[in-house]
């Protein structure tokens, strides 16, 4: 019988939002209840600062950017925040651990995202970045910007999560509308951090303390990230370890990983054990795992299993390059390769083997007049909300993946 453990983590952390992207994050994390940790909204746009529901907000860039925001520039994004590096180091002093999270493209967010990495990393913090890459239909040039920011917060974090909205894209309903696939990359977001501080913070049966997730995450590289929630205790862990939306990072070839499994009150022995074989068949058998479990009792007859896997050369999946969109928005498509080329990819639908033009042609964006000019709406970011408005029509099954609490 499992030994309950009381004992609670008093590791300081803080998750900080930086740019649109991030403070939406931020704004969800806090909606869904997320507990022991601190939220920092970072943000040159002062209009989307002040509607933040984080306790502490910090405008940065008033000089370089007047409370209006990046423009889409990253070098304004990096300016603003070294204009404002000594309250940044004052609000991030003392923590043993800074998730920054935020979407990548765009200017505050890419440029100042890699400033508040460096400064977390100067204080002695574990620093992890949890970020997203672009829709397609965003455009070629803010895909580029996203991929020369990431490059940039590499250098300054232990650990980076990559997450693709495009890869989300594919596995939607086809009738979602844009504000509400933004909003899934948000939840994305948060779930990926909750999935982590949520090992440190909540008591267990097995407790997983700070220590050992420093030392998983520690100059652990691109990591893989995997969370899923199902009643099937194979089927849950064989989920978690088959992620669509981590770009570019395989499971396999991991040597180092974190696994919290948190069950229902008739979670058994036998259940733990199935996942963790499951989970142990499919990477290196000489791999450091440390695992931790609890209970919890809204889950009823479910497991949530989180898979934090790290400390591998950096593995590329096939999702190297980003299909090109036509000048008219009208249909994603992959440049067509001889038989040579060819190579399999796996979609959301676990163990189904596709070839690259089926994967890359799975999906249509069709354009949509909008019906009135609303600059409003903040939870879009502000170059979407000024321009025209587009739905998915994409060909997938809805039923595909179950990401955390919320089926995405």
């Amino acid at each position: 019988m499992f030994e309950y453990s009381d004992a609670f983590d008093l590791t300081n952390i803080k998750v900080v939002g930086v740019g649109g992207g991030g403070c939406n994050a931020v704004n969800r994390m806090i909606e869904m209840g997320v507990k022991n940790v601190d939220f920092i909204a970072i943000n040159t746009d002062a209009q989307v600062l002040a509607t933040n529901k984080a306790p502490t907000k910090i405008q940065i860039g008033q000089k370089a950017t007047r409370g209006l925001g990046a423009g889409a520039d990253p070098s304004k994004g990096k300016e603003a925040a070294e204009e404002d590096k000594d309250t940044i180091y004052d609000v991030l002093r003392g923590s043993d651990m800074v998730f920054i999270t935020a979407g990548m493209g765009g200017g505050t967010g890419t440029g100042a995202a890699p400033v508040v990495a460096q400064i977390a990393k100067e204080i002695g913090a574990l620093t992890v970045a949890v970020v997203t890459k672009p829709f397609v239909f965003e455009g070629k040039r803010r895909t580029e910007v996203a991929e020369s920011g990431i490059r940039e917060l590499r250098k300054y974090v232990d650990t980076i999560i990559v997450i693709s909205n495009q890869n989300l894209y594919r596995i939607l309903d086809k009738k979602t509308k844009i504000k509400e696939a933004f909003k899934k990359a948000d939840e994305v977001l948060m779930q990926s951090i909750q999935g982590m501080s949520d090992i440190i913070t909540v008591p267990g049966l097995i407790n997983v303390d700070f220590a050992d997730v420093r030392t998983v995450l520690k100059e652990g590289g691109e990591a893989f990230m995997g969370i899923a929630v199902d009643s099937d205790p194979k089927e849950v862990a064989s989920k978690a370890i088959n992620n669509p939306l981590v770009d570019n990072v395989t499971f396999k070839g991991a040597k180092a990983m974190l696994v919290n499994i948190t069950g229902g009150p008739n979670f058994s022995l036998d259940d733990k054990a199935i996942i963790m074989e499951t989970i142990s068949a499919n990477i290196d058998p000489e791999a450091n795992i440390i695992m931790g479990a609890c209970i919890d009792e809204n889950l009823g007859d479910n497991i949530r299993v989180v898979v934090i896997a790290t400390g591998f050369s950096r593995e590329l999946s096939n999702i190297t390059q980003t299909p090109e969109v036509d000048s008219n928005l009208s249909e994603v498509s992959a440049k067509e390769e001889g038989e040579k080329s060819k190579k399999v990819k796996v979609l959301p639908e676990i163990g189904k083997i596709v070839s690259r033009e089926e994967f890359f042609s799975k999906g249509k964006l069709q354009k949509q007049a909008p019906k009135e000019n609303d600059d409003s709406d903040i939870s879009i970011p502000a170059i979407l909300r000024k321009n025209k408005i587009y739905t998915f029509n994409v060909y997938e099954d809805d039923d595909i993946t179950d990401m955390g609490h919320n089926k995405l």
